[in-house]
């Protein structure tokens, strides 16, 4: 019990060093990394001190008193991403039945196949179950680019931006298209689709697909920060009313994800409603929300969802939206 008690001290104090750096405004990739993973670790704070508790001795004490630290210091940053904060976007529902009926209403779904992912079936099912008005891909290569072709093959505009590693990206649509293009923010492989779509009845909206990169060992958050900032504020048609879809590869409540939220005056739907996993797409009750789906302006949100698990490493997101007369 002794050599339990000092190892549960040991890791409590490695925890909350942990957390703590994390405060540190920092581009450091392993600092990021943890803001990250701030859920599944208050989950295993929370359980470390639940069996702290059992351990006798004065230790006792001290790694229960840093494991609630490390909880409480996450649950302040993740706070408004819990069902207990107030919402900071209204879901339309029934409201927008008229909108509907005029056919200002369009769906939009963003998916990352894991470029590796050979479950082609699985993706194009989902797709077409769910049969989107507007798609966003991600880490698409031409392999599978061509074992899309079937359901892409269903869309008025498809613009294919195959790359052999992870970011290459479709967008497609069957809304008209006023503009689009794919524009390199930051580095020439992480590539952004800005377009500008015109829904029946209401004026243009323009629709944002993005990907950065993720921090890794040798790749610090610097140009990924500057990627996810940029996206938001130099939007081509600077139009009033937009959305934007993709894998962040950040969570809602880290510094450069809430800059680019409240930089461009985008409302996120997770606030006051839960933080919404999307990796990894099969641990989703102790995942965290890499996918992002935000709006701005006078568009109106019916519904948004995570969907299930559909052979990727991250779960695919839907949202039905209104346009504006």
């Amino acid at each position: 019990m002794k050599k339990l008690g000092s190892a549960l001290v040991a890791i409590s104090v490695l925890m909350l060093v942990a957390v703590l750096v994390s405060l540190v405004p920092s581009d450091i990739w392993f600092i990021r990394t943890v803001d990250l993973v701030r859920e599944p670790i208050s989950y295993a704070a929370a359980l470390l001190l639940v069996v702290a508790l059992f351990v006798g001795g004065a230790r006792r004490w001290a790694a229960v008193a840093m494991f609630a630290l490390v909880i409480v210091i996450n649950v302040w940053r993740i706070w408004p991403y819990s069902a207990l904060a107030e919402p900071q976007l209204a879901l339309a529902g029934d409201a927008t039945a008229a909108a509907a009926a005029e056919g200002r209403c369009f769906s939009a779904m963003a998916v990352n196949v894991k470029v590796e992912n050979e479950q082609y079936a699985r993706i194009a099912a989902q797709v077409e179950r769910y049969d989107p008005d507007v798609l966003f891909l991600m880490e698409t290569d031409t392999r599978w680019i061509e074992a899309l072709e079937p359901i892409l093959a269903d869309y008025d505009h498809v613009q294919r931006h195959p790359q052999p590693k992870a970011f290459g990206l479709v967008f497609a649509t069957r809304l008209p298209v006023l503009k689009s293009n794919v524009v390199e923010n930051t580095y020439r492989d992480t590539p952004t689709v800005y377009a500008t779509l015109q829904p029946a009845g209401s004026r243009p909206i323009e629709f944002i697909g993005l990907h950065p990169k993720p921090p890794l060992p040798d790749w610090n958050t610097e140009r990924r920060d500057e990627n996810i900032v940029n996206a938001g504020v130099q939007t081509p048609d600077r139009l009033p009313d937009a959305i934007v879809m993709g894998d962040f590869n950040d969570v809602p409540w880290s510094r450069t994800t809430t800059r680019f939220r409240e930089t461009g005056d985008w409302r996120d739907p997770r606030i006051g409603r839960g933080t919404y996993p999307t990796f990894p797409a099969d641990l989703r009750a102790i995942g965290w929300p890499l996918d992002q789906l935000m709006l701005k302006g006078d568009l109106d949100l019916q519904s948004f969802a995570v969907l299930p698990d559909n052979g990727s490493d991250h779960r695919a997101m839907i949202a039905r939206l209104c346009g504006s007369p």
